[in-house]
């Protein structure tokens, strides 16, 4: 159907159907890599699906780094939320935050008295990475850490570490078949914006303005 509507000239119906095919369907891989290409192909030639601005999602995505790497870390969160903005077709708006970890450590060791000190804990990674909600009540995903050999491939880093915490959040929503975790894919941005369907942004974007409930 989704190459019918495509030949037809029926784009929009046509990213529906491809779509479809990732995550209501069960695709083997030469499916898969067949409807990502066509939702590459076809996102750009189509408006953004959700043009209420009152509708969107706000999301947070937030990075806790050491003190060495916040300053090369804040400008490429920032365009790494633009991406995830552009990828979900104006369902979410993302805001980037970035958190001093020796600062947050040094929060924690105020007040008195004090308990015995816990053994040393292994060297932080140095960033850890983790979507909330707008607000402190908000959801909040799992945060993995996510380490970089050089400035250069932080940013592709980055994005794979992101691909793994959406897919591990999707995994327990309602979406029949969650996007696959990739963490080894050759180019992370084409996984955010081929893999993740509109339905899952926005399945995505719900969880996380909900509610923290009191287990999480």
């Amino acid at each position: 159907m989704a190459g019918l509507l495509e030949a037809k000239g029926e784009n929009q119906r046509a990213l529906l159907a491809w779509e479809r095919v990732l995550d209501t369907a069960q695709p083997d891989a030469p499916q898969t890599l067949l409807a990502s290409a066509a939702i590459l192909r076809l996102r750009p030639t189509l408006p953004d699906w959700n043009k209420d601005r009152a509708a969107v999602l706000a999301i947070t995505l937030h990075a806790g780094a050491n003190k060495k790497t916040v300053k090369s870390l804040t400008p490429v969160l920032e365009e790494i939320a633009r991406e995830l903005e552009h990828a979900s077709a104006g369902i979410l708006k993302v805001t980037a935050t970035v958190t001093t970890t020796a600062t947050t450590v040094a929060a924690t060791k105020r007040g008195q008295p004090q308990p015995p000190p816990p053994p040393p804990p292994p060297p932080p990674a140095p960033v850890t990475l983790w979507l909330t909600g707008p607000t402190k009540k908000s959801s909040t995903t799992a945060a993995l850490p996510c380490t970089a050999d050089s400035p250069k491939s932080l940013r592709d880093e980055l994005l794979k570490t992101l691909n793994l915490i959406i897919h591990d959040q999707l995994a327990h929503a309602a979406v029949q078949t969650p996007p696959a975790a990739t963490a080894n894919a050759a180019n992370p941005l084409d996984t955010l914006r081929a893999r993740i369907t509109r339905a899952c942004w926005q399945e995505l974007g719900s969880r996380l303005n909900r509610p923290q409930a009191k287990h999480e």
